[in-house]
């Protein structure tokens, strides 16, 4: 509806002879008495056209022809706004798409021909996965949903971070553990991994080896033992939550030598020093980030010859350029927030598109059970974990709790409320939708012999009410909430928009008979059924949570 309201304002513009490449905005007023669409672009326009914005728009609503049965009413209000008042036929015309078009409708070619890779998760293997580190999983997969939706060829990737300090860490800590079951005097450190699972993995070489390691220096294998151990049980974890990656990237291969001679790493440094953005003092490597306006430089190579964070970042996103994507998302903790605009400056820097990357940063997560917060910590091992969520709540609730709060605001996971099948639950209450719907389709073949079907549709014309119409009105606008939601990388613009179309479809059922009504209208109240549970389901897709044909 939008496209057609924008068609003509477009057409209304050129008979002004006012010539303007300004994108068109079409917004929902938020009081309906002020129309179904409205637009600004007489205000946009006014000063570059040197004329009052309501005689402009008076000019733009005098240039405007629609055919029949599809704006009633157009009207000028306050300082220069247009309001389009929509024909009830016209809008139920929208709903048949939504049949017609089934599994498909909502998706846009926006994105034909073009590549996108999301990189979530991205976890360190150094434990399990913890609820905090959940909602980034859930984020990032919704997001590449979203982007397919779109068009988009989507790239699933997991950083899979097997470098590092914290890689050492691990390995001493399996070691420590392994050589109290040798029957070590251990002083295990506060700053090792003190979680059960070391136990665990310590458990398992000792059954393999007995005691033949205690006294070897070498960590490999116990790194290569832990690591293996640590991500089956990530990526298990994710299955879970029907998430999986395309693409595991490998950061240790950042570290090695190519046919050049220099790692990845390293060419980054060579690079940047070439342009003059590299200073080397107080025995560590720095990007001369004063040089961009920041207060302060930021080390790339550790006094103890370490990389940071942020030289394997701009190591790996050159890759990712070079692999010829054009949209790179990333998907983030709110631990990343200071780091990545520094790596997208060195790519700047460095003669690549940094508006080829978008990040969507997630905020932290708090688990409340019982009224009380649950404090997380998976380095001394009392971490709140994913799994265990998981398993208590369920994977549905798991994931619209993940996502139904912008990913920039902080979320209180209410675990009692999740496992609640009540209408206060948003997952309970979307999917009861679902299974209500699919109840009185069953009811209907039953006693009236419908049968779901793509012809007839125009029927659903006949349907005027103002639930009938609200309802109908909020499907046809599901095209328009997929692309917002991709636009923004936020499907928590999905979660509201379904919980809006649940909502206006139990108070149509309660207002409105369906089964009893007239033949002719209870068919008509079905179709629009039909199109409420399609609208919910590719909605559940995006977000990955089930439909329930009963509940």
């Amino acid at each position: 509806m939008r496209e057609y309201l924008i068609d003509h304002i477009r057409q209304a513009l050129e008979k002004a002879d006012i010539k303007t490449d300004r994108e068109i905005q079409i917004e929902k007023p938020a009081d309906n008495r002020f129309g179904d669409y409205s637009t600004n672009i007489a205000l946009v326009l006014a000063k570059e056209c040197k004329t009052n914005p309501r005689q402009l728009a008076q000019s733009v609503v005098d240039n405007l022809s629609f055919r029949e049965e599809t704006v009633t009413k157009t009207e000028i209000a306050g300082p220069g706004f247009i309001n389009f008042y929509l024909d009830p036929s016209f809008i139920m015309q929208q709903v048949e798409q939504v049949i017609r078009n089934a599994d498909n409708f909502g998706k846009s070619l926006a994105g034909k021909g073009k590549t996108a890779i999301v990189e979530y998760v991205s976890a360190n293997p150094t434990g399990p996965l913890t609820i905090g580190r959940g909602r980034g999983g859930v984020l990032g997969d919704c997001i590449a949903n979203l982007l397919e939706a779109q068009g988009f060829d989507v790239t699933r990737e997991y950083y899979f971070n097997d470098a590092g300090r914290q890689m050492s860490i691990l390995a001493e800590s399996v070691r420590l553990r392994y050589e109290e079951l040798c029957g070590k005097n251990v002083d295990f450190p506060d700053t090792h991994y003190q979680g059960g699972y070391i136990r665990d993995i310590a458990e398992k070489l000792h059954k393999k080896y007995g005691d033949s390691l205690v006294d070897t220096d070498k960590l490999d294998l116990f790194k290569q033992t832990a690591e293996t151990h640590i991500f089956t049980q990530i990526k298990n974890t994710l299955h879970k939550l029907d998430i999986t990656h395309d693409n595991y990237f490998n950061e240790h291969k950042l570290y090695l030598a190519d046919e050049s001679g220099r790692s990845p790493n390293l060419q980054v440094i060579d690079a940047l020093r070439e342009k003059g953005y590299i200073d080397d003092y107080d025995g560590a490597t720095w990007f001369t980030t004063t040089k961009l306006g920041q207060e302060k430089d930021k080390v790339l190579i550790k006094s103890s010859g370490e990389p940071s964070y942020r030289l394997p970042d701009i190591a790996y996103h050159i890759t990712k350029f070079k692999r010829g994507f054009s949209e790179i998302v990333n998907v983030f903790g709110a631990d990343h927030i200071d780091e990545y605009p520094d790596v997208i400056e060195a790519l700047r820097i460095l003669g690549y598109d940094g508006d080829r990357i978008r990040v969507a940063i997630n905020q932290f997560v708090t688990t409340t059970k019982d009224g009380e917060t649950v404090k997380m910590s998976t380095r001394k091992g009392n971490a709140d974990l994913l799994d265990d969520l998981i398993d208590d709540v369920g994977a549905d609730a798991t994931r619209l709790f993940f996502i139904m709060r912008s990913k920039d605001s902080h979320l209180n996971f209410d675990v009692e409320l999740a496992k609640k099948q009540s209408k206060d639950n948003p997952v309970f209450y979307l999917q009861y939708a679902h299974a209500r719907i699919c109840s009185l389709l069953r009811m209907a073949e039953k006693e009236n012999g419908f049968t779901p079907t793509d012809e007839g549709l125009d029927v659903m014309r006949k349907l005027n009410s103002k639930h009938e119409i609200r309802l109908g009105f909020s499907l046809s606008d599901f095209p328009d909430v997929l692309e917002t939601s991709a636009r923004h990388l936020e499907p928590q613009k999905m979660v509201e928009y379904l919980h809006s179309v649940a909502e206006l479809f139990h108070r149509f059922y309660q207002e409105h008979p369906i089964l009893k009504a007239d033949p002719e209208i209870s068919t008509a109240r079905l179709h629009l059924s039909v199109a409420t549970r399609q609208v919910l389901r590719n909605g559940f897709r995006i977000l990955g949570i089930t439909a329930p044909e009963s509940m």
